[in-house]
């Protein structure tokens, strides 16, 4: 498995001959990515989906399958690539390729963390990557309280609006992942606060700390 993390919440998974871009939003570079096998976006927040800029992603990669959270798939009936939506639902499962070249996809979760009494709770759901031999991935999108099972990587948002440091280290310490952490939903922060937080989260997640895989600017990272 190769990740590669391109801004924001947006990770490019490869594995198994498929190459799978998760929540491309507006803070988050994806302009070059092609040969996509599908496309997922765990909710409608524009840090998550970029409705415009999702067009001549889409355009570029024909082929690819176009995954939505319920109400996601809503917000884009008015774009041209509305035709080509699927709905990512709770506990649904979508299978790309086949045989040895299979991954599935595993809808997890319903709700959007609760920001404040003055904005309305939207739909979310997190979404498991997994293949034969690889490691399992959970990215919750916008959601601490996902059930994944048993996961090898887990995407953590660093820090947002709805969220504190304490609630990514309960998620860490809950789903205790065997491989480590990839921080995300890092948009908000500056180097200085970023490298604090994700420093917080990888000394408290697990008694004896976890592995923190940092892949900002990183490129393609193998696990």
């Amino acid at each position: 498995m190769q990740i590669t993390h391109l801004g924001h919440a947006c990770l490019l998974v490869e594995v198994a001959d498929q190459r799978v871009l998760i929540d491309p939003g507006t803070f988050s570079s994806f302009e070059d990515v092609t040969d996509l096998t599908a496309v997922v976006v765990t909710h409608q927040h524009p840090d998550h989906l970029d409705p415009e800029r999702t067009e001549p992603l889409l355009a570029a990669n024909p082929g690819a399958r176009v995954l939505m959270e319920a109400q996601s798939a809503e917000k884009v009936a008015a774009f041209g690539y509305a035709a080509r939506v699927e709905t990512l639902r709770p506990g649904g499962h979508v299978d790309l390729g086949s045989g040895g070249s299979r991954v599935r996809l595993t809808g997890v979760g319903e709700q959007h963390a609760d920001i404040h009494p003055y904005v309305p709770r939207v739909g979310n759901t997190g979404v498991v990557v997994q293949a034969e031999g690889e490691p399992v991935l959970y990215h919750p999108g916008d959601a601490l309280d996902g059930e994944p099972g048993a996961v090898d990587l887990l995407g953590v948002p660093v820090s947002a609006p709805w969220g504190k440091v304490a609630e990514a280290i309960a998620l860490v310490r809950r789903l205790a992942p065997a491989q480590g952490i990839i921080p995300i939903h890092d948009g908000l922060l500056n180097d200085r606060g970023r490298g604090m937080y994700v420093q917080h989260i990888g000394d408290f997640g697990a008694d004896d700390g976890v592995q923190v895989h940092d892949l900002r600017d990183a490129g393609p990272t193998t696990f």
